[in-house]
């Protein structure tokens, strides 16, 4: 993406490209007719995620932003798609966190919870979607205790 000098205007057209790519990513599931479970984010509750990861050791640690597939929190799983991919109504606080990166401000770590397959997200969705839609290839995360 080109940037144009403005943040304010380079953190929209990031946004709308992540929306797009969300969007496309649901008219492709409907013309090949897959299950509409396929793009949502997956949902953990608290107990299955208490057994999958109560052996990890716990602290700050980098960790690969493909390994984040799933979410402990419900709400959530309507504002992202399965690869954090944003809706409309995550806009505000997306840009915001887009913006802070563009500057250099210091995000704090996210939170995440060892699952079967990979880590589900406790706290920082927005940054895990900025971090993807930017090209990270890990981020700073806290391994917690369910």
């Amino acid at each position: 993406m080109l940037m144009t000098g403005s943040a304010e205007i380079d953190a929209g057209r990031a946004f709308a490209q992540a929306a797009r790519a969300r969007r496309r990513a649901l008219l492709r599931r409907v013309v090949r007719r897959r299950p509409a479970g396929d793009e949502r984010l997956a949902v953990y509750d608290e107990r299955t995620a208490r057994r999958r990861g109560a052996s990890l050791a716990r602290g700050v640690r980098e960790i690969p932003i493909d390994a984040i597939a799933a979410t402990l929190e419900p709400s959530r799983a309507a504002l992202f798609d399965r690869r954090f991919r944003p809706a409309p109504a995550a806009r505000a606080r997306w840009e915001r966190i887009w913006l802070a990166e563009q500057r250099g401000q210091a995000l704090p770590p996210i939170s995440v919870v060892a699952v079967a397959d990979g880590w589900a997200v406790r706290d920082g969705h927005h940054r895990v979607s900025v971090a993807r839609a930017r090209g990270a290839l890990t981020i700073d995360a806290v391994a917690e205790a369910p």
